[in-house]
């Protein structure tokens, strides 16, 4: 009987844990659904700049990690000139180069121009899977794929400025002073996302 009782249990335990395996292998999104969102006709533009560099949608951390380990991302520093890099819940510190260099360049010319300040960025690279766990808690995040889905995308909040959240209409204005700048020189797009309080940068492969 104690022998049956432990057999029983072992299969009772075992039958848990194969359910929650199942569960983790599944995905939180329906990849059908996802791509038969239609970008609009302002964001249209960032996606096609995303795709032009080559990289796979990033389904996963698995799929992210691979363009880790083969040099294609590039780890972005929690702080440089002119930027900030605020704690990311549901993206990753990760860039392609030239994705990094434009941050890099745009925090540089802010703190320049307005005499030793620094934005705060407060999204970089999403995958599918980051994506749709913000949108549990964020019903505003992109039900469709995203420019940050690609790993030349992020975002600068234009409410908080050296570490401050507080609206600063000067810096604001500074900031996408800076950014129509790159914009004229066709290096980014970017837009205004009033809802999120963040300006969009999408890097253009120059």
């Amino acid at each position: 009987m104690k022998k049956f009782l432990c057999l029983s249990f072992a299969f009772i335990i075992q039958g848990i844990c194969s359910s929650q395996t199942t569960k983790k292998a599944l995905p939180c999104y329906d990849l059908t659904e996802v791509l038969k969102v239609e970008p609009t006709f302002l964001y249209k533009p960032h996606l096609d700049a995303s795709r032009s560099f080559g990289i796979k949608l990033l389904k996963d951390s698995k799929t992210m990690q691979k363009y880790i380990n083969n040099g294609k991302f590039h780890k972005i520093n929690k702080s440089g000139k002119g930027y900030r890099v605020q704690k990311l819940d549901y993206s990753r510190a990760w860039m392609l180069s030239k994705g990094k260099i434009m941050l890099e360049k745009i925090g540089a010319r802010f703190n320049k121009e307005t005499k030793g300040s620094a934005f705060t960025v407060s999204s970089i690279t999403r995958t599918l899977e980051d994506q749709c766990r913000l949108r549990k808690i964020n019903t505003n995040a992109s039900l469709g794929i995203s420019a940050h889905n690609y790993g030349n995308s992020f975002d600068i909040s234009y409410v908080r400025f050296n570490g401050v959240l507080r609206y600063n209409s000067k810096l604001e204005i500074a900031l996408e002073r800076v950014l129509k700048y790159y914009y004229d020189a066709g290096r980014i797009y970017y837009i205004k996302e009033r809802q999120q309080s963040c300006f969009h940068i999408t890097v253009r492969n120059y």
